[in-house]
């Protein structure tokens, strides 16, 4: 079949099989309960429907159930979404700051999507990541077939800490997301490996397995450099070049500068070095960081891949139809028993029962993944991103002041009404003393001590697992200085500094100051006893 014949015949089965999916649509969007179900997740949510091939215009959104339909008779094929959830989602514009962003944002959901050519093992995956959240204490999850051969696995905005460090956790996207799904990933691999059958990596016979030398710091597999020793044999002049080792620098001729003829290559003092891009080690700082390994990564050997969370990023909603399967993306019940029973022939149209994809989470719920992400990938973000939350500017040389005696009596006076108990603003309260009591030098133990004890006299005490994710985030940063007077964070919680501590600027100066004026007036009472 020359080049024309076969064009017209892909043209012609791209035309029969549009005009199938837009049948399909027709009879399906028009039933209420569809509608409704895509129309109630999509709420203060980006939505832009998809044309057989082509996306509408963005930003829109939902007024009403009945726009699906009606988009639908002008051609929709399908439904798309953010993760993100906005006050307005008509005031978003392209190329909008990141500042104007975090304004709009009110929230994000975690949306987990889990994309493999094999369908057994889209499966396997999703309930490795169930597994995996649920020893999280996550046990409330959103789980819908995608449509094509993978699962989308939802944790809401609900489980959330509201905020982190003092920073509002919905202005921490797509930074923490990212993190948290690199977490997941690692974690469910792990779960996954004992799902998988013995002769799982027979049937890959034809793919690379992840060889070579391993970091035992993070795991990953490291580059392998030659640390070339090149010398010019007619005015010896020496220099040294890291070539990676496969590269084709690595065969390439080098010239001296000076001679312009041929490097020569000392092969005594060349040597092989390892080093990982993930966490930054070196094996000629740290030898014994590096073993040989050979291991397959699993997601990678399936060709699966968990999309990397991204501004304004889009995906398809619960109920939606698949242009290329015209399957419907169901939601399922979120047990490992419901997915291994689910077959694709299950979410045809004609079949889709309604259930709702959005779990009924508990607030806080999420706050141990989150805290156990951020501290893993404090301990294996790649070296390019090690100053990412580090303090600058007149705060980037700061350092806890280490006070011999810590004494209420030298507290500011707001700090020691907020120790008294809150009854609103408890979490900016909370980041206000965690700052305060660092910045003193307060060891680890007493300072949590006196946070869990300070908690307990609040009106309504904090969850403890939201205390343990602000502390397990300060612990993973440098100290800062708690907020100056001059900020809104005390009166926004209804504790009005005095004169007196205005005048110290921060509640640190304040208590330095205090502790540094009793011990001089211990000292000058002990001179008087002595006489």
């Amino acid at each position: 079949m020359n080049d024309y014949n076969k064009n017209k015949q892909e043209k012609k089965e791209q035309s029969l099989k549009e005009k199938r999916i837009r049948s399909n649509a027709t009879v399906y969007y028009s039933r209420p309960d569809i509608q409704k179900s895509i129309y109630e997740f999509c709420k203060k949510r980006e939505v832009s429907p998809r044309f057989f091939e082509g996306f509408g215009k963005r930003p829109d959104e939902l007024q009403f159930p009945g726009d699906i339909f009606e988009l639908v008779k002008k051609g929709a094929t399908s439904f798309h979404c953010s993760e993100e959830i906005w006050s307005n989602p008509l005031d978003i514009e392209t190329g909008m700051s990141n500042e104007k962003l975090n304004e709009l944002r009110t929230g994000w959901d975690l949306l987990i999507d889990i994309d493999c050519k094999y369908f057994d093992y889209s499966k396997k995956a999703t309930q490795s990541i169930m597994r995996f959240l649920k020893k999280h204490g996550i046990e409330n999850l959103g789980v819908k077939f995608s449509g094509g051969k993978g699962f989308h696995i939802l944790v809401p905005w609900k489980a959330f800490p509201e905020e982190l460090g003092g920073k509002e956790t919905k202005d921490l996207f797509p930074e923490l997301p990212r993190k948290i799904v690199s977490y997941i990933r690692q974690g469910s691999e792990k779960e996954m490996k004992k799902m998988l059958p013995e002769d799982f990596e027979s049937q890959f016979k034809d793919s690379e397995l992840k060889k070579g030398i391993k970091c035992n710091n993070c795991g990953e597999i490291a580059e392998e450099y030659i640390k070339k020793h090149f010398y010019c044999p007619k005015c010896h002049r020496e220099e040294i070049r890291k070539i990676p080792k496969n590269s084709s620098d690595s065969e390439k001729e080098y010239k001296c500068p000076d001679c312009k003829i041929p490097f020569e290559i000392d092969n005594f003092k060349s040597k092989t070095i390892y080093e990982c891009n993930t966490c930054g080690m070196s094996s000629e700082k740290n030898p014994e960081n590096f073993s040989r390994h050979i291991e397959t990564d699993i997601f990678e050997l399936m060709g699966l891949d968990l999309v990397l969370v991204a501004p304004r990023h889009l995906f398809r909603t619960p109920y939606s139809l698949h242009e290329k399967t015209s399957l419907a993306s169901v939601v399922l019940n979120p047990t490992e028993q419901d997915i291994e029973n689910f077959d694709m022939k299950d979410a045809h149209p004609l079949k889709a029962e309604i259930k709702d994809f959005m779990p009924n989470s508990k607030e806080n719920e999420a706050s141990e993944l989150t805290r156990e992400a951020i501290d893993w990938y404090e301990q294996n973000k790649p070296s390019s991103d090690s100053e990412e939350n580090n303090p600058s500017g007149k705060y980037a040389d700061f350092k806890p002041v280490k006070l011999k005696e810590i004494l209420d009596k030298n507290f500011p006076p707001c700090i020691q009404t907020i120790l008294k108990g809150m009854k609103d603003g408890r979490k900016r309260a909370l980041f206000i003393l965690i700052n305060f009591f660092r910045s003193i030098g307060m060891e680890k133990q007493d300072m949590e001590k006196r946070l869990y004890n300070w908690n307990e006299k609040n009106l309504e005490p904090l969850k403890k697992g939201y205390i343990k994710a602000q502390l397990s985030w300060s612990y993973r940063h440098k100290p800062l200085l708690p907020p100056n007077y001059n900020k809104d964070y005390y009166q926004g919680i209804g504790v009005i500094p005095t004169q007196e501590e205005r005048n110290y600027k921060n509640p640190v100066n304040y208590t330095i100051k205090k502790s540094l004026q009793n011990k001089k007036t211990k000292k000058k009472s002990n001179k008087k006893k002595q006489k």
